[in-house]
């Protein structure tokens, strides 16, 4: 099999990426749609953000597949089938799930093992995350981190990304 596409989609909070990916991978005809949800309720705002996302996919023409795997992604490798089109919501939250064990240069290189992985087997891989970046280096040292590591890994999936986009008020612009 051809190596899968993938795509990177960034932007704010409430900018459209998940309905722009989720049309992305739904336009791929694949065998299956995957959504992996890194998302974790911990609050009712979450529960409620959580929630929009299922009804979203219930109320498309096509099946969803849901996995939820809020960290260590490697764990959903034996779960991915041939030809499979996955949409990762998001990288922001998987990140900030993972930050608190340490260890991030072994996250990340797990991360970009696992990616390689599924390209080997998926149609596409489209990956959201949350611009975050547009704000000063924060003063708190856990968010100052934070905002070094999701640069470092938007650079880097941007970097090996076949397209990438950034949304705004609901409109993709293309970068690459």
């Amino acid at each position: 099999m051809v190596r899968g596409k993938l795509v990177f989609i960034t932007g704010g909070v409430r900018s459209g990426k998940s309905s722009f990916a989720e049309k992305l991978v739904m336009n791929e005809q694949a065998k299956r749609n995957v959504y992996i949800a890194s998302g974790i309720a911990v609050d009712e705002e979450m529960k409620a953000r959580i929630t929009r996302h299922q009804d979203d996919r219930l109320n498309y023409p096509v099946e969803w597949v849901t996995i939820e795997q809020p960290r260590h992604l490697e764990r959903i490798l034996p779960q991915i089938e041939e030809g499979d089109a996955i949409l990762w919501d998001c990288v922001t939250t998987w990140l900030a799930n993972e930050l608190y064990e340490g260890q991030m240069e072994e996250v990340e290189k797990r991360l970009f093992t696992t990616m390689e992985k599924l390209l080997e087997i998926v149609q596409v891989l489209v990956i959201v995350s949350n611009e975050v970046l547009d704000e000063p280096v924060s003063k708190y040292e856990y968010t100052a981190l934070y905002q070094e590591w999701i640069g470092r890994l938007h650079q880097k999936l941007v970097a090996k990304a076949d397209h990438a986009f950034e949304m705004e008020y609901g409109i993709g612009h293309q970068w690459k």
